[in-house]
């Protein structure tokens, strides 16, 4: 689905986590806040600084110990005003996106986004 902008966003991260299925992972705080951005959680793998992860990116091994289920990345794009973008996945009020004729992606909080109705 395609989203224009509505108000402009900003990384506060610049060394995301990024996993792979399989990795070990450190579960911590769940995030809470006014944004209703629901079951996101803090975690740590090692050599990488910690990032927010969604619950459904998070599954359990043979042992029981928290790994990663898939591939995953937490970068986070910056937008602007106007700007054109192309979603591939929401997860928890967050929309992974491409920009439109570019070839930047990552993470927009859903709340910053407004559909485009189809011609």
């Amino acid at each position: 689905m395609d989203y224009r902008v509505t108000a402009m966003h900003r990384s506060e991260f610049p060394h995301p986590i990024t996993l792979h299925p399989g990795d070990a992972l450190q579960v911590g705080e769940r995030y809470q806040g006014p944004e209703g951005w629901d079951n996101w959680y803090l975690c740590q793998t090692p050599g990488q600084d910690a990032g927010w992860v969604p619950a459904q990116v998070i599954g359990r091994n043979a042992q029981g110990d928290a790994v990663a289920a898939e591939a995953y990345c937490a970068r986070e794009l910056d937008v602007d005003v106007g700007q054109l973008v192309r979603g591939e996945r929401v997860l928890n009020g967050w929309v992974w996106c491409e920009v439109v004729g570019g070839d930047t992606s990552g993470w927009v909080p859903l709340g910053v986004l407004t559909p485009m109705t189809p011609r």
